[in-house]
């Protein structure tokens, strides 16, 4: 057993994605919805994509607003439909790109 997080590793397509989707910001965090790891999975067809995402907490009160934003900004990436599923995975910040930021305390 390794202490070492596990790397995911993208395709091209998959990469450029995540590159658009990290204009979506959540509010009150200050960080992009990728950074946080709330998009959690992604399936990319030829003319259609869904997007599995979670909220940081569950009645997340700008929710609405991120899960419109991020179907915009891969829309606008895509250039094809998009639909964004809402997970009832819970988040927890080990799922953040590199993990939870030092200043939160919480290692």
């Amino acid at each position: 057993m390794s202490d070492t997080p596990e790397v995911q590793e993208y395709t091209p397509e998959e990469q450029a994605l995540r590159d658009a989707l990290r204009t979506v910001i959540d509010p009150e965090l200050g960080m992009s919805i990728i950074e946080l790891g709330l998009v959690r999975e992604m399936h990319l067809q030829p003319d259609f994509t869904e997007i599995k995402m979670i909220m940081t907490t569950p009645f997340c009160p700008y929710g609405p607003a991120i899960l419109e934003q991020a179907r915009r900004a891969a829309e606008a990436h895509l250039g094809t439909p998009v639909k964004i599923t809402l997970g009832m995975e819970m988040w927890e910040p080990s799922m953040m790109e590199g993990g939870p930021p030092a200043e939160w305390g919480l290692f």
